[in-house]
C-alpha cells in the first residue's frame, strides 16, 4: 500500500508513435508501490494513439514539437512540479517497486541528486535477455565513465531532484542527433552526486539491438556527444576540474557556475 510521503514524485515519460508498448508501461506504473504524484506523458509528434493511451490512464499529455527525445525529455522535466522527476521511456515496464526504490534513496541522502539504475530486456530470445543487457549497458558504463570522471546515468531508468534539472537545464542540448543520456551526466555530473541504485529494476525492449543500423546510430550519438563536450571536458582537463570542486565543496567555498559547452 501507498505510505505518506513528504516528498512528492513526478513521473516522466516521452513517446513517438508507441502505443502499445506506452500502454504497458502505463500499466505498470499504475501497480506502482508508491504511486507518482505527478504522471506526464510527453507526446513527440506521434502519428498513432499513443496521446489516446496517455489520456485514458490519467497521465497529463504535453506536446512537444521539436524532434527528438533530448527536447521530449527536456519538456517533460519543464513542466514537472515534484520535488524529485523520474525519467523512463515508453517502451521500459518498470517493477512495482521502482518508484519507491529511487525516492527512497533520494529522501534517505540529500547529498545526493540523481539516482539511475540498470535494466534487462523484456523481450527478444529469452536466453540472451539478461546477458544481452548485462552486455549492452556494461559497455555503456565502461565507454562512458572514465569520459565523465563519474558514473553516467541510463535515461530509461533515471531519478533526480527537480533542483538539480533547474541547475542544469539552460546547459543541456536538445539536439535529435545527441546521446541525450550521455549529455545529461556531463551536465548533472559538474556539480551533483550521481548514484546508482541495484534494487531500481527496470525492463525495456531490446529494440536498441534490434537493427545493426540502430545500433551504430547510437553509437554516433555517444562519439557525437563527447567530442562536442571538448575542450573544456577533455577527460584530464574534467578529472582535474571535478576534483578541485569537490576539495573546494568540502571548504565550504562556493564554485562559479560553468558556461555551456
Amino acid at each position: 500500500m501507498n505510505g505518506v510521503h513528504h516528498s512528492t514524485v513526478s513521473v516522466v515519460i516521452p513517446v513517438k508513435d508507441d502505443a502499445e508498448l506506452l500502454r504497458w508501461c502505463l500499466a505498470a506504473l499504475a501497480a506502482q508501490t508508491r504511486a507518482p504524484d505527478e504522471l506526464i506523458v510527453v507526446d513527440n509528434n506521434s502519428r498513432d494513439d499513443s496521446a489516446r493511451v496517455a489520456r485514458e490512464a490519467g497521465a497529463a499529455v504535453i506536446p512537444c514539437e521539436t524532434p527528438g527525445i533530448p527536447a521530449a525529455s527536456a519538456t517533460g522535466y519543464n513542466v514537472a512540479t515534484s520535488d524529485y522527476v523520474l525519467r523512463l521511456d515508453a517502451d521500459c515496464v518498470p517493477d512495482a517497486t521502482w518508484i519507491a526504490a529511487l525516492a527512497a534513496v533520494l529522501d534517505a541522502r540529500p547529498d545526493v541528486a540523481v539516482v539511475t539504475g540498470s535494466a534487462h530486456f523484456i523481450d527478444g530470445p529469452r536466453p540472451l535477455r539478461r546477458v544481452a543487457a548485462a552486455i549492452y549497458l556494461g559497455m555503456y558504463v565502461a565507454t562512458t565513465a572514465p569520459a565523465l570522471g563519474h558514473t553516467p546515468v541510463f535515461g530509461s531508468n533515471l531519478g533526480f531532484r527537480r533542483s538539480a534539472w533547474l541547475a542544469v537545464r539552460d546547459e543541456v542540448h536538445l539536439r535529435s542527433d545527441i546521446h541525450d543520456d550521455l549529455d545529461l551526466a556531463y551536465h548533472f555530473g559538474e556539480r551533483h552526486r550521481i548514484r546508482r541504485v541495484r534494487a531500481a529494476v527496470m525492463g525495456m525492449s531490446m529494440r536498441p539491438l534490434s537493427s545493426v543500423g540502430g545500433f551504430a546510430r547510437r553509437t554516433a550519438w555517444a562519439f557525437r556527444t563527447v567530442l562536442m563536450h571538448w575542450p573544456a571536458d577533455f577527460p584530464s582537463v574534467r578529472w582535474i576540474r571535478l576534483a578541485l570542486r569537490r576539495v573546494l565543496h568540502r571548504l565550504g567555498v562556493p564554485t562559479p557556475r560553468r558556461a555551456r559547452s
